[in-house]
């Protein structure tokens, strides 16, 4: 008996640690077959001359050496780099700033939420489609202006003009999901701090600087990682409003965009476009985790103060 009570109690173990895997596992095979996989090819064929049709050959590092002379390239990274650089700040404080805003009990509130989330439901191609339309030269936009004297403006032609289209209407369609994140954060805010500060007299800046600001912080930094990653590897926005060549002689292309010209048709550079891939990659980890270790380290400078 006590032989047989011992390897039940092994079978009780064994079946006690196999069985969260056994929950896990159809995830497990999912991740595995549609990301794993993928990813692992993907750094394999960065490191051969691959084309769509040919599996291609080991090359080693010859396609990151041919990134160096790629103009494209650095035109791509030139592009992704100002879209993270503009597009952050502004879906950092825009969305906090409206949270503030919405999150007060007043007539018609709840219109105003809905009406701010509304783009972040829409499809990005008829949202993007409708931007298209209000800046082209015979758009709403101009019509406006020629109606109020003002000369036209291109905003579709100029390259700029046209990548800082795109970067507005980025921040225009994710306020609205950052806005939400923002109001979670702002509910566990304690009303007795702000009620507290307002008997020492504070103002409303004062309160917002004081205790909401180091409460919300890091929510902050979340979506400073979120957005950060998300407006580097931007693609539909400018894809949708430029075109496929990248705006006037591909100068608004993105990295993103660069990975899918060169890797798609039928001699397409696979083994290129792989390699672009691996750095698009590397470099959003590296700036998430960036982003992540400024947050660290600002709240630990607090918690020692």
């Amino acid at each position: 008996m006590p032989a047989v009570k011992t390897r039940a109690g092994r079978a009780g173990r064994v079946g006690r640690v196999l069985s969260p895997w056994l929950f896990l596992l159809p995830a497990l095979a999912v991740v595995a077959v549609f990301s794993l996989y993928p990813f692992l090819t993907t750094a394999h064929q960065a490191f051969t001359d691959a084309r769509t049709l040919t599996p291609g050959r080991w090359t080693g590092l010859e396609n990151f050496r041919a990134m160096l002379d790629d103009e494209q390239f650095w035109t791509a990274l030139r592009n992704s780099v100002l879209y993270v650089l503009l597009v952050v700040p502004f879906t950092v404080l825009l969305p906090l700033l409206l949270a503030l805003l919405v999150r007060e009990r007043l007539p018609g509130v709840t219109f105003f939420r809905a009406a701010y989330y509304t783009p972040v439901v829409a499809s990005v191609v008829v949202v993007a489609l409708i931007w298209t339309w209000m800046l082209d030269d015979r758009g709403l936009v101009n019509g406006i202006l020629r109606a109020l004297g003002a000369e036209p403006v291109d905003f579709l032609g100029d390259a700029w003009l046209l990548l800082f289209s795109a970067m507005a209407l980025t921040v225009w369609k994710g306020l609205g999901y950052y806005m939400i994140i923002y109001l979670a954060a702002l509910g566990n805010v304690p009303r007795e701090l702000h009620e507290a500060a307002a008997v020492d007299g504070a103002g409303a800046l004062r309160r917002f600087l004081s205790v909401t600001l180091p409460a919300v912080r890091p929510t902050m930094v979340l979506v400073a990682a979120l957005s950060a990653v998300a407006a580097f590897k931007v693609f539909s926005e400018v894809y949708l409003m430029a075109g496929p060549t990248g705006g006037p002689a591909g100068q608004d292309t993105t990295l993103v965009m660069l990975v899918q010209r060169t890797g798609t048709g039928l001699n397409g550079r696979v083994g290129y476009s792989s390699a672009l891939s691996l750095v698009v990659f590397v470099i959003a980890l590296l700036l998430m985790l960036l982003v992540l270790r400024a947050g660290n380290a600002q709240r630990k400078e607090e918690r020692d103060r």
